[in-house]
């Protein structure tokens, strides 16, 4: 069995959250489709990853919005409440590829 989700793109924000009782980091990742929509424009997806551990303490000490990063992780279910089955991206690894210029003043 295979369970595993890679994608790259900018990183859209990180933010605190608990996750069944553990304090734990969500980071969204911004991600332009590879094609254009009815206005001839790219749309964007955003996906949002759970970072536990060293990957969380890395990616907050070493990245901000607007980096790209790869990402490499699985999808996991979490307990059935209410008929319904929601499932979280975890990260298992993140390659940070570049950093967003400074603005200059």
């Amino acid at each position: 069995m295979l369970n595993q989700i890679v994608v790259c793109g900018r990183i859209s924000s990180i933010t605190a959250k608990k996750l069944e009782g553990k304090e734990v980091q969500e980071v969204v990742i911004a991600i332009p489709r590879s094609y254009k929509n009815a206005d001839g424009e790219y749309d964007t997806d955003f996906i949002p990853f759970i970072l536990t551990g060293g990957i969380a303490s890395n990616t907050l000490e070493y990245c901000k919005t607007g980096d790209i990063v790869g990402i490499k992780g699985r999808i996991q279910s979490l307990e059935a409440k209410d008929g319904k089955h929601p499932f979280y991206l975890i990260a298992e690894k993140i390659s940070f590829l570049s950093s967003k210029a400074p603005e200059e003043d």
